[in-house]
């Protein structure tokens, strides 16, 4: 299950996600996402084992109505007895008694989004914290009894250094944290940054520098103990992201919020079908207050579409497996493949073991061309 938090203090010149700058009061935001969820028909047997709030900024929240929201979906949903709670959060909204709010409002794990621990970049980036906020956030989230960290950081940002990634690195295994996801900068269209490389004031680096950063990224988790489980995601033993597995082994979910997406596939029947929601808060609430629910769109996924997107999102992160991929596609599925099968196994790009087709380090750079390949 997944909550869309749209507002931000200041919005970073590279995030594409709806989101809006402040917010004067969040009354009317809330009364629309109780609305929905009233609204919404929980699937027969549904139970939750992940609920994600992300944004937008969610730490901007009251801890008091982070619990409200938790207390409804309780009221509508099972969940399970451990089921993983994260709520995304910006250092430079967090201070030890709103971070004690929210583990006693029902949060379990908190998901920190520093980017850099170099004042330049973050100030590049747009961000509202400094590297000391960012270094005390995650202690006092320690002090505030979160037994499950992550941090999000950001590299290849035009003009970074090897140098100063390796020290940002450093810097965040130092903190200790559960769980690192380390995303390379993308340059998305109708961002702020997008219309900076279009003028010709930002040069992105290039791709075989980005490669690098890649490379000293795995080299130097997984010698202080963190598992790649995904290209950008690295976690200690017994801390990956139940929520992001979720999407990557294509189980379903329920997204609430403008601009959510949900995705609903019964295996009984063989179809599938994702939707998504308004991505504006005032038609959302709009929409809502007409006891209608906020859908903007949605699409029935073939069985190649499926195929396709299971392969792709195997091959970035845990692997397929390649008997239950023949069951649940047919028997002949991929058998044409079996020679690029074969070529990819000779250049270590993948490796196949007990029947599960993963890629490797050095895969995980070309899964993109290797799903495209492989589906042709």
């Amino acid at each position: 299950m997944y909550f869309h938090i749209p507002f931000c203090t200041r919005k970073c010149i590279y995030c594409d996600f709806y989101s809006i700058e402040g917010v004067n009061s969040f009354d009317s935001f809330l009364e629309s996402l109780h609305s929905e969820i009233d609204l919404v028909v929980p699937p027969e047997g549904m139970v939750v084992s992940s609920l994600f709030f992300g944004g937008g900024t969610p730490s901007l929240l009251p801890a008091s109505d982070v619990r409200k929201i938790l207390d409804h979906v309780r009221q509508k949903y099972e969940l399970s007895a451990d089921a993983e709670i994260t709520l995304e959060s910006n250092p430079g909204t967090l201070d030890p008694d709103t971070l004690c709010g929210f583990r006693e409002s029902g949060i379990n794990r908190l998901s920190i989004g520093i980017q850099s621990f170099d004042e330049s970049e973050l100030a590049f980036l747009g961000r509202i914290h400094d590297v000391s906020q960012a270094v005390r956030a995650v202690r006092d989230a320690r002090e505030a009894r979160f037994s499950n960290v992550s941090i999000d950081l950001i590299y290849s940002l035009p003009r970074q250094t090897l140098e100063s990634w390796r020290k940002t690195l450093l810097r965040a295994i130092d903190l200790n944290p559960d769980h690192i996801s380390a995303y390379s900068l993308i340059v998305e269209e109708n961002t702020p940054l997008s219309r900076l490389v279009r003028t010709g004031q930002v040069t992105p680096l290039p791709v075989e520098t980005e490669a690098r950063f890649f490379d000293e990224t795995v080299h130097l988790l997984a010698s202080s103990g963190y598992e790649q489980y995904e290209v950008s995601n690295f976690a200690k033993p017994g801390f990956r992201s139940v929520h992001n597995m979720s999407y990557w082994q294509h189980r379903n979910y329920i997204g609430f919020g403008p601009s959510a997406h949900s995705f609903w596939s019964d295996r009984a029947t063989g179809t599938a079908r994702r939707w998504w929601n308004i991505a504006n808060v005032g038609n959302y609430a709009d929409r809502l207050k007409r006891a209608m629910l906020p859908i903007a769109g949605e699409e029935t996924l073939s069985s190649e579409t499926l195929m396709v997107e299971r392969l792709f999102l195997g091959l970035r992160s845990g692997g397929v497996d390649l008997h239950r991929f023949r069951a649940d596609f047919g028997e002949h599925t991929l058998a044409r493949q079996e020679s690029l099968i074969s070529e990819l196994l000779r250049n270590n790009l993948v490796t196949l073991d007990d029947g599960t087709l993963r890629s490797t380090t050095r895969g995980y750079l070309l899964c993109d061309e290797m799903s495209a390949r492989l589906t042709a």
